[in-house]
């Protein structure tokens, strides 16, 4: 499974909050439009696309003024399933 680059979840969430831009670098709470409800959003968007990856509100459990959507992105790398070895 596939999952988005960085920059394509910072575009993602952009189009959500209506942000002028979301830098995959950029503090997430520091991006002047995007607030909790547009990251609950963007959250929901992710899950319809990719149901196979089990990301929920616990992404952003430990967002403090330092995540950007870089690290968002390595969570989702570590909730990506891996595929069976026979």
């Amino acid at each position: 499974m596939a999952l988005p680059t960085v920059e394509e979840l910072a575009q993602q969430l952009a189009a959500v909050s209506g942000a002028t831009e979301v830098a995959p670098d950029a503090p997430i709470q520091h991006i002047a439009d995007v607030d909790s409800l547009d990251l609950m959003e963007w959250l929901y968007n992710f899950q319809n696309q990719y149901p196979d990856i089990p990301a929920d509100e616990s992404l952003f459990a430990d967002l403090d003024d330092t995540t950007t959507m870089r690290d968002v992105h390595t969570k989702l790398l570590g909730l990506v399933p891996q595929p069976v070895e026979r």
